[in-house]
């Protein structure tokens, strides 16, 4: 077992303090492109600008169901992490407006759910 140093810490430190942030991640594989994840990825950048909300917004590549794209995973503290599918403008807007805001579910666009 190796000694903890200093550098160490701090980079424990900050991978806990990263794996505690909010985010959003939008797929962005060429399913997810083709689907529209450009468009969902802009929409979301935009509305949280707007709404000032505490959130990164980031790419990802495929998470195998394809058939969802455009998909987008929503970590927000104290709530399940979500994967909502088949995500368009419309769509964007509300997870910003109400998971991130309102710490609402939109139920009927979950396609995965994992509880920490």
């Amino acid at each position: 077992m190796e000694k903890l140093t200093k550098d160490g810490l701090e980079k424990l430190r900050q991978q806990h303090a990263a794996a505690d942030k909010n985010y959003i991640k939008v797929g962005f594989s060429s399913c997810g492109i083709a689907a529209g994840a450009q468009e969902v990825y802009d929409v979301l950048c935009e509305e949280v600008r707007k709404h000032n909300a505490d959130v990164e917004i980031k790419k990802c590549g495929c998470v195998g169901m394809c058939s969802a794209e455009p998909l987008v995973e929503v970590r927000v503290k104290n709530m399940p992490r979500v994967f909502y599918g088949k995500v368009d403008k419309e769509t964007a807007i509300k997870i910003v407006e109400k998971h991130v805001g309102a710490k609402m579910l939109l139920n009927d666009r979950i396609y995965d759910m994992k509880v920490s």
